[in-house]
């Protein structure tokens, strides 16, 4: 694989974003304009310790990811990383860039200090969980959702 940056994402990543979260299913077939994506990441830059992140090679968009860190009350206040919409092109998965992208937010996660990084995924993904579990991730008790 050539050379991969992975980085806090920049307005011009985001029409690569978006087809990488069209293409890999994330959004089903809800995406953004790239205009609405610009605002909505405006928004997500006003949150502290919130990022949407791109894996670039080749000047190409060819992962994503969003990482949350949380600061609590619980733990002593120790935060806890979560990570959400992992997506890599279709045509590129198998090339190390989701594995890059899960030891680039551990390495934030720790840099942080976080007890732990947690992330959920469709029940119906075994492909999926047999990565993340290739990770060194864990199934952890159960994720729960109300879906408004």
């Amino acid at each position: 694989m050539a050379a991969m940056e992975i980085r806090d994402a920049v307005d011009a990543d985001l029409p690569g974003i978006l087809r990488v979260l069209a293409e890999s299913g994330i959004d089903g077939g809800d995406s953004f304009t790239v205009e609405e994506a610009r605002a909505h990441l405006e928004r997500i830059r006003r949150w502290p310790n919130f990022r949407l992140l791109a894996a670039v090679a080749e000047g190409e968009v060819v992962g994503t990811y969003s990482l949350a860190i949380m600061d609590k009350l619980g733990k002593r206040g120790t935060p806890a990383g979560v990570v959400e919409d992992v997506a890599v092109l279709p045509g590129r998965q198998g090339q190390g860039i989701g594995r890059a992208m899960m030891a680039h937010a551990i390495g934030e996660c720790r840099k942080a200090g976080c007890y732990k990084l947690a992330l959920s995924s469709n029940v119906k993904r075994g492909p999926a969980h047999r990565f993340y579990e290739s990770l060194g991730f864990e199934r952890h008790g159960y994720s729960f959702a109300v879906f408004l």
